[in-house]
Formats: C-alpha cells, structure tokens, sequence
C-alpha cells in the first residue's frame, strides 16, 4: 500500500507547492495563463514525444487498447448525452465536462502507478496512444471550431494537424512504428524539456485552486459530481465486465484495464479547459476529486483481482 500511495503523494507535493506559490502570490496575477500556454504549446509537446517515441510497438497496439477504447467511449456518450440534451449545456463546455469523465491521467499518475501497483511502466501506452492519436485531434477540432466560430473544414483541420500537442503525439508514434532508436543527441534535449511538463502542470494547478472552493457556488456542481462518478465508478465497472466478459483476457490483462480506466481525470483536460477559456471549474473540480477518490478504488481494485 505505501508503494501505492508514493505515486499519489509526488503529485500532491507538487500540487501543494503550487497552492502555495498562488497563496504568497509569488509568481504574479499572470502566473496561471503563463505556465497554462508554456505547458499547451512547449511542455506537453515534447513529453508526449518522448513517451511516445520509446514505447514499445506490440504494447501500444495489444489487446488492452481497445477495451480501453470501448470503456471510454461509453462514458463519453452517456455525460455527453445527459449533459447537452438534458441539462442544455454549450457544445465547448459539454466536450470539457465529457473528457473529465472519460480521459484518463494515464500519464503523470498513470506511469508511475503503473510502476507500483503493476510492475511495469509501460502498460499505460496503449491509454496513452488512444488518448493522443484519436481523441486529442478531434477534441481540438471541436474546440477551434467552437471558439473560434469557424465552420469550414480545411481551416480547421490545419488548425488540427498544426496543434503542437497533435504533431508531438504523431511523431512520437512514428518514431516507435519506424524501431529507430533516437541518438542521445535528439533524446537528452527533449527529455530534459519533457521532464519539465509534469511539475509545471501540477504546479498551475496548484495555484488555480487558490481561492477556489471544491462544488463551490459555480451551478455546475451536478456537472462535476456526474463526471467524477462516471470517471471513477462506472468506467472501471465498464472496463472489467468488457475484457472479461467480451474479450475474455487473462486475468493479470483484466486486472490491468480495470485500474487504468480507474485512474483520475487527466490533467490535460484542465489544461484544455484553460487554454480555451471554458469549463475550468467543471476540470478544475473533477481532477480534484477523481485524484483523492480514485485511492481507495485502486486499493481495492488491486486488492479483488490482483
């Protein structure tokens, strides 16, 4: 169980510390849209890049991606359902509220957690690769479209294929589809820029939750409360009975699906949420409770399958 926790209390310093800088007001009243726009456009590029470029083909395409896939497209289309046809919610801030249900931290947590409760880090790869190869470009897709009021196709697709999330993640894959192996003169620099990426964005939000309250006077709190039981009960849920009962995977394959779908809303949802300027307390929240929720669902994930 310590083992377990290590990767959740590395996140939670690095949060507290950001916390903190937003309470002293160290950094200044531009500090979040500073560090916000350094981790969209530079940081998370060259993180998604690096992981993605030393991943191991036949991991990335096992049979754990599409059980992941099938687990988080269920969860999509039942917040998204609920939240634009019932509650009447904007396009933009429905496809924020439907990520934090369905897309997971399968990286700055779910690596390292992998690492503990599974034995490997690279389990998470295949998430990963779905999350970034499919989802990233349509979800950015929507949101240029949303925001920026544009409706014809080919703007909006070179909007797409430009985003530097989108181009990190694409070549980061063709890189591992080629088997080359990056020389350290190509790796060591963007490794050291990768590393980078994961601290700051705990760091901004961090400091995003000073003077914020958690399901605080917002009028989303249903949103919010929808998302993170989505995310951490009905995913899960959705993830074992599909590879046990549809693909009938081994054991030890079921026990790895069921905690990767378990893990907390993915940072980069916020980050989204920030960048285009829509949903952020609906992001905000939902990490907040997922991240502290999610400990005692994986506890006892490990605990009746492992």
């Amino acid at each position: 169980m310590l083992q377990t926790l290590t990767g959740f209390v590395v996140v939670g310093v690095a949060i507290a510390l950001g916390y903190l800088l937003g309470r002293i007001d160290l950094l200044g009243p531009n500090a979040r849209y500073v560090l916000s726009r350094l981790t969209f456009f530079v940081l998370s590029p060259f993180l998604l890049f690096v992981v993605l470029a030393q991943a191991d083909v036949h991991t990335l395409f096992s049979a754990l991606l599409p059980v992941s896939a099938i687990a988080a497209v269920v969860i999509f289309v039942v917040y998204a359902t609920i939240a634009r046809f019932i509650w009447r919610r904007g396009v933009a801030e429905t496809l924020v509220g439907t990520l934090a249900a369905g897309q997971v931290n399968s990286n700055n947590i779910g690596i390292p957690l992998s690492l503990y409760l599974l034995g490997s880090a690279a389990y998470p790869a295949p998430v990963i690769l779905l999350q970034l190869i499919v989802f990233t470009p349509i979800t950015m897709a929507i949101f240029e479209s949303v925001t920026t009021g544009q409706r014809r196709a080919f703007p909006i697709l070179r909007r797409t294929v430009t985003n530097p999330i989108v181009v990190g993640s694409v070549l980061g894959v063709l890189v591992s589809l080629s088997g080359w192996k990056l020389p350290p003169i190509v790796l060591d620099p963007a490794q050291l820029i990768a590393n980078a990426c994961v601290p700051v964005l705990l760091i901004s939000y961090g400091i995003s939750l000073h003077g914020q309250r958690v399901l605080g006077t917002s009028g989303r709190r249903r949103d919010i409360l929808l998302a993170s039981a989505l995310k951490l009960l009905a995913m899960p849920l959705i993830a074992w009975a599909t590879a046990t009962f549809l693909f009938h995977l081994a054991p030890h394959d079921v026990l790895i699906v069921t905690v990767l779908a378990a893990l907390p809303t993915a940072q980069n949802v916020f980050n989204y949420a920030q960048r285009f300027d829509v949903g952020e307390t609906i992001a905000r929240d939902t990490v907040f409770l997922t991240t502290l929720g999610c400990v005692p669902i994986l506890i006892g994930i490990t605990l009746l399958l492992g």
